[in-house]
């Protein structure tokens, strides 16, 4: 169950731990603290993927490193058997980042949720909104790696040649196709060879809900032979789209363990100085 939905929530809202993991792209003028700051889903705690990346790099929102993680998601209350859902008032659906990395650390899969819809669906259902500050007893949480969710780019750059998995990526067709110039400085136009496109927001329907699964399972149909397929790696332009991707494919596929290039075209597209 990746999705629950706003009633769900409401009717379970003092059995879990709820993240706000708004995120902006940087070109379109939001701070996604500040609106938290001024409204926000009760008891939520505001999860910052810029801040909570890894800062040894220069790549946008890289996972953190195994201890890193462990301290922010203790300083966030969380434990390691806490039932979370995650959301976010964002364009992009950042909440499946949020989301991702969760489960990449080690987090039951059973145990960690999307709000399907956001604060905008939470919204206009009319459910309560605030802007007290959350209350926060930290915990000593435990992290494991599954390494097998992130591949890297010389796995990548193999797979070019090999075509061990199928990669698809979440960007607009205009930017798979290199049509546009990227938005980020330094980075060139185009795509991963031999990669597939799905823009992410062919996922989502117009109130920010994920399609039914009848329509997911056709999106996918013409990439993919088999549903039950678990040799699919997503990407997108900076790793936030590439997980709603992942997100909707699970639906699909009980079975499927989300898998991302983290560095993504951000890396991959990067202009050699």
């Amino acid at each position: 169950m990746s999705l629950v939905s706003t009633h769900w929530l409401n009717k379970n809202i003092k059995n879990v731990k709820i993240i706000d993991s708004s995120w902006h792209m940087p070109n379109i003028g939001r701070d996604a603290l500040e609106e938290y700051k001024l409204n926000h889903i009760p008891s939520s705690i505001f999860f910052d993927i810029d801040q909570y990346s890894n800062k040894d790099t220069d790549l946008p929102h890289m996972l953190p490193k195994k201890k890193d993680w462990e301290l922010i998601v203790s300083s966030m209350g969380i434990k390691n058997e806490d039932s979370i859902v995650i959301y976010d008032n964002s364009d992009v659906i950042s909440s499946c980042r949020c989301w991702f990395s969760f489960l990449y650390f080690g987090h039951n899969k059973n145990l960690v949720h999307v709000l399907d819809g956001g604060l905008k669906k939470w919204k206009s259902d009319n459910y309560k909104t605030n802007n007290k500050t959350t209350d926060i007893i930290k915990t000593s949480y435990i992290a494991y790696e599954n390494k097998d969710l992130v591949k890297d780019i010389n796995q990548v750059k193999l797979n070019i040649k090999e075509e061990t998995f199928k990669i698809i990526d979440g960007r607009s067709l205009e930017r798979f196709n290199g049509e546009v110039k990227e938005p980020r400085i330094g980075i060139r136009s185009g795509s991963i060879p031999n990669s597939f496109c799905i823009p992410y927001n062919k996922l989502i329907n117009k109130d920010y809900t994920f399609k039914k699964k009848s329509e997911i399972n056709f999106i996918f149909k013409d990439i993919i032979d088999d549903q039950g397929s678990n040799n699919l790696v997503f990407t997108c332009g900076s790793g936030i789209t590439a997980c709603v991707l992942a997100l909707a494919y699970s639906l699909i596929n009980n079975n499927y363990n989300p898998k991302i290039y983290d560095g993504s075209w951000a890396e991959y597209g990067k202009i050699s100085k």
